[in-house]
């Protein structure tokens, strides 16, 4: 995904003494980070599905379902990194709040891959057709877009706005607060108290009684 672009308008104003400089900032969303070798996300993508499969083979008649959670969820277990991930030193990062993938970013950039899954989960022997097909298509697209997109993002990463990254190239980052609503209210907040701990003074200095809570 290219860098965040800038388009400048300028208008003149009504009173024709000065001109207006408008910034437009497109919506796309850029990058700060290289992109990551293929080979590390290749080893990385193996050692999860091996993990899976391990799953699948090991819960019985579940196999199915915690195998395909796995797959959903793998990317937000360890700070944006799944196991394969962990051991090859690459990192899922969410690129709008520049921190580490979570379990719900994770679902999205592998939903792609658990569909393939899904199919798979079909009646015999329309399951096993329906899963190779599902893995030609999708896992060639998918890595079309990985190899062509100088990010290496591929389909899943546009839906979660995601970015595999070398883990030195972020080296220390942690999930950040993704609720700037909350971050807004505090200073509302402790003003509000501040005001009725005043009010309280001055109702004190007065010898007026106090509304007790």
């Amino acid at each position: 995904m290219s860098a965040p672009r800038e388009r400048v308008l300028m208008a003149a104003s009504r009173g024709g003494g000065r001109a207006l400089r408008l910034v437009v900032h497109d919506a796309e969303p850029g990058s700060p980070y290289p992109k990551a070798s293929l080979w590390l996300r290749l080893g990385a993508r193996i050692v999860d599905v091996a993990v899976a499969w391990g799953l699948y083979v090991v819960c019985g008649a579940a196999g199915s379902v915690v195998a395909l959670l796995f797959l959903l969820l793998a990317d937000g277990m360890i700070q944006g990194q799944s196991v394969g991930k962990r051991i090859f030193g690459v990192k899922v990062m969410h690129l709008p709040t520049r921190s580490a993938a979570r379990h719900r970013d994770s679902t999205l950039r592998n939903a792609p891959l658990a569909l393939i899954v899904l199919l798979g989960m079909m009646p015999a022997p329309l399951g096993a057709v329906a899963a190779v097909a599902g893995l030609v298509v999708i896992g060639g697209i998918e890595a079309w877009r990985v190899l062509r997109d100088p990010l290496g993002w591929r389909l899943g990463d546009t839906w979660a706005q995601t970015q595999v990254v070398d883990g030195k190239v972020v080296a220390g980052a942690t999930v950040a607060a993704r609720d700037p609503v909350a971050h807004q209210r505090a200073p509302g907040r402790l003003m509000s108290a501040a005001k009725v701990r005043r009010g309280r003074s001055l109702k004190k200095r007065r010898g007026l009684p106090c509304a007790s809570r």
